[in-house]
């Protein structure tokens, strides 16, 4: 009140507003909080290190190790090639062969775990569940799972890239239908069509685009886990890199290293060119 009686006497002037001298980014509370975030991160890390218990005598030749290392791959062995070629094009097979199971299965878990379309909350939570599952473990630890259920050989293999690829497609597929246009939806219901008719007409086509790139981009992630899937027996160009490792030769370790790394950027460019033609 005695303000406001103030600023009536002085002809209802708005009170000046006093400027610092010096421009800062940022308030004393905000370089605080900063500051107490970067020696919570260097705790963190302090604390991790300590715990691993590392030798760190092993650091002191490791440039040594290193350099030894490369001098015996080099120069590598070209006339190994032709005996990587089925391994590898086998490893593309896995991926594949995962990636279109993974794509087969996660439209249903898709449907179940996103909220306008699963039929309660059992289903959601059931749908929900799955993505959980299989994404929780690693595409290795599937491969050893079905290794030790259908044996060595790449059909463990697809079976393990596909268990791990269902997760992550039917979660970005979910999300997409949660935010389908409602207005198509209605339109069609008031047809009188059934559901699995409103998830084909009003509901697919919104989400095709979706579906697409997110099951390319698994492709090429599946392509580069396929490649480590062999050290546990579940097929593919890693049995051959886990033997020639084994054997020390590693002037064929080489070959098979840029075999891989070969095929992971064409498979990395072809995703990306698709993925550009959709979006």
């Amino acid at each position: 009140m005695k303000a406001n009686a103030n600023q009536r006497r002085d002809g209802g002037a708005q009170p000046k507003r006093i400027y610092p001298d010096q421009w800062e980014r940022h308030t004393p509370r905000e370089r605080l909080t900063q500051w107490l975030w970067l020696l919570g991160g260097a705790f963190a890390a302090v604390w991790s290190v300590s715990a691993l218990d590392i030798e760190w005598a092993f650091f002191a030749d490791a440039h040594e190790q290193a350099a030894d290392l490369i001098q015996r791959m080099w120069p590598p062995r070209w006339s190994y090639l032709p005996v990587v070629v089925r391994p590898l094009i086998e490893t593309i097979h896995i991926a594949t062969l995962g990636t279109m199971i993974s794509i087969v299965l996660a439209l249903p878990v898709a449907f179940l775990a996103a909220r306008n379309t699963t039929l309660n909350q059992g289903t959601w939570l059931l749908g929900r569940a799955i993505l959980v599952l299989s994404r929780s473990i690693n595409t290795v630890i599937w491969g050893l799972l079905f290794v030790a259920i259908f044996g060595p050989g790449p059909v463990a293999g697809i079976c393990a890239v596909a268990a791990r690829s269902v997760g992550f497609i039917a979660k970005l597929v979910a999300e997409a239908i949660e935010e389908v246009e409602a207005g198509q939806i209605e339109a069609v219901e008031a047809t009188g069509a059934g559901t699995f008719q409103i998830y084909g007409i009003a509901i697919l086509p919104q989400i095709l685009p979706v579906l697409i790139g997110t099951s390319i981009y698994r492709w090429d992630i599946n392509v580069r886990e396929s490649s480590v899937l062999g050290f546990v027996g579940a097929g593919g160009i890693g049995l051959l890199l886990y033997a020639s490792i084994n054997q020390f030769a590693w002037s064929q370790v080489l070959v098979i290293l840029i075999a891989i790394l070969a095929i992971i950027i064409i498979s990395e460019a072809l995703s990306a060119y698709v993925r550009s033609r959709i979006t």
